[in-house]
């Protein structure tokens, strides 16, 4: 356990990138070099961690080191590889509650939100590619955008989504069937997810219920963790907070998920440290818990059409739900100057093309932003 431990935890440490780059890197080490999973057992581990809501990363991470030692084993490759995260989101709030104002600090968050306007632009193209293919799918993103650009509301994301699976999945053939023993082995993990998603439902005043419902609603890719934080977070951290917190997100390694660490500690001043440990566990959890409670059954779910429609369904509203972000709060937070502008452009374009490393955009739009607030 304590070699799954430090290995994950060195992977922590380098994971720059994103979801895409992580499970490059789990692939390169776990495959190639280690051979802890074969291919095809890496290649199903990881359809199903797509498949399930949560950071699909961390929860290819959990699976690959449960099917070498067990629960213990995945929670230890869990600690290792977000260890890193915690510790810098943290670091980030208690500093940010007595942030200093010079020119050059009140800069380089600017360029952060720069750079967050890029990344998540960037992340709406992909998804969009990646989950909008055909016409329904895309009717569905581009409705949820205009309705959720009226109404960022959590009532209104939740009805989007359950409105969208139920129309994938009545627009699917045949009939659902798993068999009994499939579903028996994870039955427990399954009604310690639901029960614990009814007490969160039902315990509306309480931040770590809020982690643990979105935590259970992230399909489509850890960005789309920055909208629905966003709408069950407003009333307790403004937005510029929040924008800090997902800017530098994407500037430390390992999972984007993080952010809820940061977000913990600002929800919570009182005690910055346990609101940061509970936030990040809760919302991790749901992931974990349905991954342990499907991973039985996931041959005979992906060869179910009418499941696999309605999760398609929700992928789309996530992108439009991505989509309605970014244009508020994240653009409409985000430098309006001509030449950030010209900035921000270079950085898509340099994004896009996948030539430079994200450390070094980070850096550049740092330094543009300290240096634009100091002259």
């Amino acid at each position: 356990m304590a070699a799954v431990f430090l290995r994950f935890l060195y992977l922590g440490c380098i994971a720059f990138g994103g979801p895409a780059a992580h499970i490059a890197y789990f692939r390169k080490v776990f495959v190639d070099q280690l051979g802890w999973v074969s291919e095809q057992q890496f290649a199903a581990q990881l359809a199903l961690c797509q498949f399930l809501p949560g950071p699909a990363s961390s929860q290819l991470g959990f699976a690959i080191a449960y099917s070498r030692g067990g629960l213990p084993s995945a929670v230890a490759a869990f600690l290792g590889f977000t260890l890193p995260s915690f510790l810098l989101m943290l670091a980030l709030a208690l500093w940010a509650q007595n942030m200093p104002g010079s020119g050059w600090v009140t800069g380089a968050i600017e360029g952060m939100k720069l750079l967050a306007a890029v990344v998540v632009l960037d992340a709406v193209m992909n998804m969009g590619r990646q989950f909008c293919r055909s016409r329904r799918q895309q009717g569905i993103a581009l409705l949820s955008l205009i309705l959720l650009s009226l109404w960022m509301a959590p009532l209104l994301q939740l009805s989007l989504m359950a409105l969208a699976a139920l129309a994938g999945y009545a627009g699917g053939n045949g009939t659902v069937q798993l068999s009994r023993q499939a579903l028996s082995a994870g039955r427990r993990f399954l009604m310690i997810f639901a029960v614990l998603l009814i007490l969160a439902f039902s315990v509306t005043t309480s931040v770590y219920a809020q982690f643990y419902v979105v935590g259970s609603m992230v399909f489509g890719g850890g960005h789309v963790v920055l909208p629905l934080l966003e709408s069950f977070l407003g009333p307790l951290i403004d937005s510029e907070s929040f924008l800090l917190g997902y800017a530098a997100a994407q500037a430390v390694p390992g999972p984007m998920f993080s952010l809820a660490t940061y977000l913990g500690a600002v929800a919570v001043p009182s005690t910055p440290v346990l609101g940061a440990l509970l936030s990040t566990a809760a919302v991790f959890l749901p992931g974990f818990l349905l991954y342990l409670g499907l991973s039985g059954t996931w041959q005979q779910l992906a060869q179910q059409s009418r499941v696999m429609a309605a999760i398609a369904a929700v992928n789309a509203v996530a992108v439009g739900m991505l989509a309605a972000a970014w244009i508020d709060p994240v653009l409409s937070h985000a430098p309006q100057r001509f030449d950030a502008l010209l900035v921000g452009v270079l950085l898509f374009v340099l994004l896009r093309s996948g030539r430079l490393p994200i450390i070094i955009l980070i850096a550049g739009a740092l330094v543009f932003g300290a240096w634009r607030l100091s002259v």
